[in-house]
C-alpha cells in the first residue's frame, strides 16, 4: 500500500486557488483509476490500484497548516513505512508548471509540509512539488496561494497536473529514484 496526500484546502472558497494544486493531482489521478473520495474521518480518501499497485489517495479535509495529524493518523492506520508515502504540493519557489521530487528535505516554508513533518516526527517521505511561482513584487506571498488562478495561467498548471499525474504513476511502480530522473528535468526549450 503507498499514500498519496494532496494538500489544499477544502470547501469551495479554495477550489480554484493555487494552494490546491495538491487536490487537484490526486483528483486527477483518481478520475484516471476509475477512484472515488468517500470521507474517512478528517480527510477524503479514495482507494484502489492504480499502475498494479494497492494506492490510497487521500485529501485531508482541515486547513492546510493542520494536515500533519490527519496524515500520521492514516500512516498509523495503514502501518505503512514513510517511504510509502508521497506528499503533493504547490511551491512557490518553482515556474509555475514546472514539477520536482524529492525523497525528503524540510518544509521550505510551506505550512502544510511543516504540519506533516511535525506531526510525523520525521521528514522522511517524498514530496511531488507543483510549481506555481513567485507573486509579483509586493504581494504578500499568502494572498497570491489563495488568490483564484488566473486562466493562463491555469492552462500550464493543468498541463503540469496531468504530468504529475505521470509522476506519481512512475513512482508507484518504479520507485522515487526513477521518478526523480524522469521528471525533475528542465523542460525542453
Amino acid at each position: 500500500m503507498q499514500l498519496i496526500v494532496g494538500l489544499g484546502n477544502p470547501g469551495p472558497a479554495y477550489v480554484e486557488t493555487r494552494h490546491n494544486a495538491g487536490y487537484w493531482v490526486v483528483e486527477a489521478l483518481a478520475d484516471e483509476a476509475g477512484l472515488k473520495f468517500r470521507r474517512h474521518g478528517e480527510a477524503s480518501t479514495a482507494q484502489g490500484r492504480v499502475a498494479g499497485h494497492m494506492v490510497t489517495l487521500v485529501k485531508p479535509q482541515a486547513y492546510m497548516n493542520r494536515s500533519g495529524p490527519i496524515v500520521a493518523a492514516l500512516v498509523g492506520d495503514l502501518a505503512l513505512d514513510l517511504s510509502e508515502v508521497i506528499v503533493v504540493h504547490d511551491d512557490l519557489d518553482l515556474d509555475p508548471g514546472r514539477l520536482r521530487i524529492k525523497s525528503r528535505g524540510g518544509g521550505g516554508g510551506h505550512n502544510g509540509v511543516l504540519s506533516i513533518i511535525d506531526a510525523l516526527g520525521s521528514d522522511r517521505f517524498a514530496r511531488l512539488k507543483i510549481g506555481v511561482g513567485r507573486p509579483p513584487a509586493g504581494e504578500d506571498p499568502a494572498d497570491y496561494v489563495l488568490a483564484p488562478t488566473p486562466s493562463r495561467e491555469r492552462t500550464v498548471l493543468d498541463e503540469a497536473v496531468q504530468q504529475a499525474v505521470q509522476a506519481l504513476e512512475c513512482w508507484i511502480a518504479d520507485g522515487v529514484m526513477t521518478a526523480m530522473n524522469r521528471f525533475n528535468r528542465l523542460p525542453a526549450q
